[in-house]
């Protein structure tokens, strides 16, 4: 059977697909790009915005539209609007199965079901069958996504990930570096270890795991030069995990820390469990021991009781801690959260949108600044991909995009490259000859 995918959401989604789409390989199927020749689409989708959840309700309305064509065309809906939605999903026409986030592994098993005419919802927990040897079908010859703990046990107050994703449920550390040294083998150069919140791994073990100790292991294999993580908590940032950053030219020096709101009295409606002295006392503590990190956050505008104050106040924290990349989003009420229920959203359209835009600004300002301290230095990247106009980018140690000439067989190399063009967004430059490079390594 042919099969196609389509993927919304965090970086999870993206693993869950290509383990997914590695198990139906495994049982003979084939991945196709193309929905118009394939005999079922599944679509993992994605609930913490609204915005991701109507992409959803789009995306099925086309395959509607497909089916009429192809009768037998198999649809699924996979991810957190899956969890969300359950039976109103199974409900659509379109729809033939509709299946949990952590019922992942039974993927073969629910199209061989599907093709027989069963129509069905699936919400079971089989976690524990995915493990180093379940197959993945990754997107890059390089890097690999690593998922290490599944769920979320925060429960901040406008988020709907742990009603979704369960509660946090980590990965045996043995199992982790299994994977981690078969892909390197393998030839991959690059892991990223993933988690809702990537910081409480191993936590719910209570036997040493976490973190720091698998970051630690991780550095013992030479052939993975680079180790990323995402996404972290502020409150669970370690100074164990700072310190092993600290240790290594080859652990990520970009980290990801969402403040989501610079007023004490928002972040406690939150439910985030720090203040905005904590986040900056720890935005200390990480610059003091790594002085080249690069720290990016995300920040809600609009939260449920929000004044001109409190905006000012994420204002000032942007200013004061110059982050060098911010996730922006207007809140949003997710059905089934905590601030949906209790909490109005009060605050007018277009002043979210106000503040939206002068951040966005604001922020603009800040990056071109930032990069304009790069300009003529060189900087070591490996290569990821090409552009649409046949460029190449590639990313540095702290999450620096670079886009430079060159042919396409230099994916997945470690350059120099030097930067003569700086923007508010990607750096650019041109590459350093091999014989040159060979002299700086």
């Amino acid at each position: 059977m042919k099969v196609a995918f389509k993927t919304y959401g965090c970086q999870m989604n993206v693993n869950d697909t290509e383990t997914m789409a590695g198990l139906l390989i495994k049982a003979g199927h084939e991945i196709v790009e193309n929905e118009e020749e394939a005999n079922a689409v599944i679509v993992n989708t994605c609930a913490v915005r609204e915005k991701a959840e109507k992409k959803l309700y789009g995306k099925l309305g086309r395959l509607k539209a497909l089916k009429k064509k192809n009768r037998a065309l198999i649809v699924g809906v996979a991810g957190c609007v899956a969890e969300k939605e359950k039976e109103k999903l199974l409900d659509r026409d379109e729809v033939n199965f509709v299946m949990g986030t952590r019922s992942i592994a039974k993927i073969a098993e629910f199209l061989e079901r599907a093709a027989k005419g069963e129509k069905f919802l699936d919400m079971s927990d089989h976690l524990d069958k995915i493990n180093w040897s379940t197959p993945r079908h990754h997107t890059s010859n390089h890097h690999a996504w690593v998922t290490i703990i599944y769920g979320c046990n925060k429960f901040c107050s406008y988020c709907i990930v742990p009603y979704t994703r369960g509660r946090e449920k980590s990965r045996p550390m043995d199992d982790i570096l299994k994977e981690v040294k078969i892909l390197a083998e393998k030839g991959y150069r690059e892991i990223t270890y993933l988690g809702q919140n990537v910081d409480s791994y191993g936590k719910d073990r209570k036997d040493g795991s976490s973190l720091a100790a698998l970051i630690r292991k991780t550095l013992e294999i030479p052939k993975i030069e680079r180790i990323w993580y995402l996404t972290s908590y502020p409150k669970d940032f370690s100074d164990e995990l700072i310190g092993v950053i600290a240790s290594s030219d080859r652990v990520s020096r970009s980290i990801h820390l969402p403040v989501q709101s610079g007023s004490n009295k928002i972040l406690k409606a939150m439910n985030r469990g720090y203040s905005k002295e904590e986040f900056l006392t720890l935005i200390e503590r990480i610059r003091t021991e790594i002085p080249d990190a690069s720290i990016s956050t995300d920040i809600i505008v609009g939260f449920p009781g929000e004044t001109e104050e409190d905006y000012l106040e994420t204002k000032e924290l942007i200013e004061t801690v110059r982050f060098e990349r911010v996730n922006l989003a207007m809140y949003s009420p997710r059905e089934g959260t905590v601030s949906a229920k209790y909490f109005k959203d009060d605050v007018p359209h277009e002043i979210k949108v106000k503040r939206l835009n002068e951040l966005l600004e604001l922020q603009k300002r800040i990056n071109r600044e930032i990069n304009e301290a790069y300009k003529s230095k060189e900087l070591q990247v490996i290569v990821e991909d090409t552009l649409k106009d046949g460029k190449l980018y590639g990313r540095t140690i702290n999450n620096k995009i670079v886009i430079f000439e060159g042919p396409k067989e230099l994916i997945g190399e470690k350059l120099n490259v030097k930067i003569e063009t700086v923007t508010a967004g990607p750096l650019y430059g041109s590459v350093i000859t091999k014989e040159l490079l060979t002299e700086t390594e």
